[in-house]
């Protein structure tokens, strides 16, 4: 039984009659080219006529895969947090340089 799915950018197959998933990573209407990455991280461009030959079904990302031009969204979160850090360090800085001021100073008397 064949399966019709249009290609999705971002969406990953399960090619049943290789057994494999694949992902799609890029379409071109105008020249009707599919590229597709392998789990093996092969890529592969395919004509949208043999794409619609192929017996699909939708598939999830493999846990644990990580796309090559995204970072894991755990390194993210660290990165904000490593700002959030930076951040709260400058305000403690200007606390410090706050406790330095002495409403009690000769020098700050003399002025007034």
């Amino acid at each position: 039984m064949s399966r019709d799915y249009d290609p999705v950018v971002g969406q990953w197959y399960d090619d049943l009659d290789s057994e494999e998933i694949f992902k799609v990573l890029d379409l071109d209407p105008d020249e009707e080219i599919v590229r597709i990455q392998w789990l093996d991280r092969e890529i592969e461009e395919i004509d949208l006529d043999v794409w619609n030959e192929m017996d699909l079904e939708l598939a999830d990302a493999p846990e644990g895969w990580v796309d090559d031009d995204e970072s894991d969204p755990g390194d993210d979160e660290d990165d904000l947090d490593d700002e959030d850090d930076e951040d709260e360090d400058d305000w403690d800085d200007e606390d410090e340089d706050d406790e330095d001021y002495d409403d009690d100073d000769d020098e700050y008397r003399d002025r007034e």
